[in-house]
């Protein structure tokens, strides 16, 4: 099989990454404001929330629907496309509930890595 033939392949390059996966589980559950979408994930930054989104909508699994008012308002949601890919989130939700303990504290472990690999 051909790297470009590989389905999991195709689907990281649609859904990967640190932010769109996390998008994705916040939108399953149904229609968000940009706003709302901030504050669920406070490590990201506007200008990277923003392209995300995007390249989200680019590839038509959400959609962004703006409402002609002051100030501007703008919703995110799956789209019937992006709802197929629902049963791969609770899958993810599930394993990560299950291995919560081992990789929990990953942030910690990897810095504890980082440091005893440098000595």
């Amino acid at each position: 099989m051909q790297d470009c033939d590989c389905p999991v392949r195709i689907t990281t390059e649609i859904i990967g990454g640190k932010w769109k996966p996390l998008i994705l589980f916040y939108l399953q559950h149904g229609t968000r404001r940009f706003g709302q979408l901030r504050k669920l994930l406070p490590g990201t930054t506007k200008k990277i929330l923003t392209q995300r989104l995007r390249e989200l909508e680019r590839d038509q699994i959400i959609r962004r629907k703006v409402y002609p008012q002051v100030p501007p308002r703008v919703e995110y949601s799956l789209t019937r496309h992006g709802q197929s890919l629902k049963p791969i989130l609770v899958l993810m939700s599930s394993w990560g509930r299950r291995h919560r303990s081992r990789h929990g504290e990953r942030k910690n472990s990897v810095a504890h890595f980082s440091r005893r690999q440098s000595s």
